[in-house]
């Protein structure tokens, strides 16, 4: 009896073994698919996304360089990428140097007082309105294509005669269509919200590299 107790344990132990291995293996593939898919978009992403990153550093730097600001804004997760690129302007991205003039558009007191839909798709146009000038920036990060808080605040930029650069996934939605031809449309070429996330910080990231490469040179 106390030998045939023993034979189920073992055969339990050695089916649990089994079966974690399995669920291990199948982890560690999803992985890895995870890591290719994303490694795969960036090298497509590459050849389309070049041209306009490189016009909106050159128009951010611009902006910079004749006293102007950059106000950025995010609909919903976007909008801690707005705070991220403000906050590596005003602070630092890799390398010291002064601060640079940016501002988050995601004030939780206005966004209190903004409590209804209505008053919520122009809660970053009101502060637009208040804070921007013909030579500012308005950069404007969307993740999905319902954003009427930021087309709100990007009329409110045209109103200012502000350049804007807008970060979008593929088509862009009625944020695209918000755009003129003065300014930058930055078109992630995906459809899902998490590779579209991934190459919007990734593309913030070389916004603030290049700023810092063209204020300060090229490192050594």
């Amino acid at each position: 009896m106390g030998c045939r107790c023993l034979q189920r344990r073992s055969a339990t132990a050695v089916n649990s073994r089994a079966r974690n291995e399995r669920e291990q293996l199948m982890s560690i593939e999803r992985i890895q698919r995870q890591f290719r898919e994303s490694a795969e978009l960036q090298l497509t992403a590459l050849d389309a996304l070049g041209v306009p990153i490189a016009a909106a550093i050159d128009a951010m730097f611009a902006t910079l360089a004749n006293g102007g600001k950059i106000l950025a804004c995010g609909d919903g997760a976007c909008m801690l990428d707005a705070q991220r690129f403000a906050a590596a302007l005003v602070a630092r991205f890799e390398r010291d140097r002064p601060g640079l003039p940016a501002l988050a558009l995601a004030n939780d007191d206005l966004m209190r007082v903004c409590g209804g839909t209505q008053a919520y798709d122009e809660v970053f146009a009101r502060q637009v309105r208040s804070l921007g000038h013909g030579d500012d920036i308005l950069l404007a990060i969307a993740g999905h294509d319902d954003v009427p808080a930021l087309v709100a605040a990007v009329d409110a930029a045209h109103e200012r005669e502000m350049i804007v650069v807008a970060l979008t996934g593929a088509g862009g939605g009625p944020l695209s269509q918000a755009l003129l031809d003065t300014d930058i449309h930055i078109c992630v070429p995906a459809q899902r919200q998490v590779r579209v996330h991934e190459l919007q910080l990734l593309t913030i990231h070389c916004l603030c590299d290049g700023i810092d490469a063209m204020l300060l040179g090229e490192e050594d």
